[in-house]
């Protein structure tokens, strides 16, 4: 039961990267859109964590411990979950 709920409450706090706070650490829980391929091979895979780093008409983050930045339509394909402090 507890498991359940926390996955219920792990949903409702997904939200997309270009929607996410910046200066804040995510982890990756589903890629949601037409280039799911593209992303993955950029290394935005589901349970990697990102940093948002600046936001405009690209966002600019940190996966892998590489900079990178995606336009605001990729960003919208890559849903996150914040990572308690």
């Amino acid at each position: 039961m507890s498991q359940v709920l926390a996955h219920e409450l792990e949903t409702d706090s997904m939200q997309s990267l270009a929607q996410a706070t910046v200066g804040c650490d995510f982890h990756i829980k589903m890629l949601d859109g037409p280039a799911c391929d593209q992303l993955r091979r950029l290394g935005f895979c589901e349970t990697m964590q990102v940093r948002k780093l600046a936001n405009g008409r690209n966002m600019i983050c940190t996966v892998c411990g590489t900079r990178m930045a995606l336009s605001r339509d990729l960003a919208h394909q890559v849903k996150v979950v914040p990572i308690p402090a």
